[in-house]
């Protein structure tokens, strides 16, 4: 019987090192674009993560680091008006539970900037401008935007362009992307970089039926696209500078709306809007 144990104890052994060598010999013909073995980036001590993989709590850890280099490059202001602070607040904590990813720790926050904008990066952080708040008229239409930025999270779009460039750039290795290098592209996407054709058609659709779970009227969504495509004329503003074209967009969201409930919901009250919120502009 302790003959068979150690027999078994061998076995055990050498079936361990055989699998070990198989390991190293695949890691070592990894493609030359993966130019460090995950090896030796574990070796370094260097914090390696694969997107596809990523848990929720490092994509918010990761976010905290995208949203404090974004404030500290000091290409925009986060508002300290307080009231502004709070609409945004009340509006992302109606949609979020009504998302993809309810369990996110969302931050909403304000952008003081008269710019039609907005923007979200991973981990739940959606960025509003001011100029933006200004041209809505109501709070289903900036609820909206808000619930379209959401589903550019719950979607993880930042997370799949991310890897996109990175494998682009031969900026991936053999175990994933270093931790510093999904901070500094996710600045970049934030700040200059706009989504495809495909995830804002996504985004709208999401975002349309997150509206509507909330409690919403989704005819906001429509009006708002309408409002700025007028105001505009051929100058199209950033928030919607992105493929596919407005028009595109406009049409996609005019089929989705079931025309005999669009109006049921909330947000529709323009006096209300003008006293809570565009005063304080």
């Amino acid at each position: 019987m302790i003959r068979s144990f150690f027999c078994f104890h061998r076995f055990w052994v050498y079936s361990c090192l055989f699998l070990l060598v198989i390991i190293f010999v695949i890691l070592s013909n990894i493609q030359s674009s993966y130019s460090q073995s995950w090896l030796n980036l574990l070796f370094q001590g260097v914090q390696v993560i694969q997107l596809t993989t990523m848990s929720d709590f490092q994509e918010v850890k990761l976010a905290q680091q995208i949203n404090d280099e974004l404030i500290r490059s000091g290409q925009f202001h986060i508002s300290q008006n307080p009231q502004l602070n709070q609409a945004i607040e009340h509006i992302g904590r109606r949609l979020a539970p009504t998302s993809e990813r309810p369990n996110l720790p969302y931050t909403f926050q304000v952008v003081d900037d008269i710019s039609i904008n907005a923007f979200a990066t991973m981990g739940g952080f959606v960025y509003i401008n001011t100029g933006l708040m200004a041209t809505a008229e109501n709070e289903a239409e900036l609820a909206s935007v808000v619930a379209h930025e959401v589903a550019h999270i719950t979607a993880r779009h930042s997370i799949i362009q991310m890897r996109d460039i990175a494998l682009s750039q031969g900026l991936m290795s053999a175990a994933g992307l270093r931790e510093n290098t999904i901070v500094q592209l996710g600045v970049q996407l934030g700040l200059n970089l706009p989504h495809n054709r495909k995830s804002e058609l996504e985004a709208d659709r999401l975002g349309l039926i997150n509206l509507r779970n909330a409690g919403y009227a989704t005819i906001g969504m429509v009006t708002f696209m309408q409002k700025l495509m007028q105001q505009n004329g051929s100058s199209v503003p950033d928030f919607l500078s992105t493929h596919p074209a407005t028009s595109d967009r406009l049409r996609a969201l005019n089929q989705a709306v079931d025309d005999q409930r669009s109006y049921q919901g909330d947000g529709l009250d323009n006096q209300a809007y003008q006293q809570n919120i565009r005063r304080f502009l």
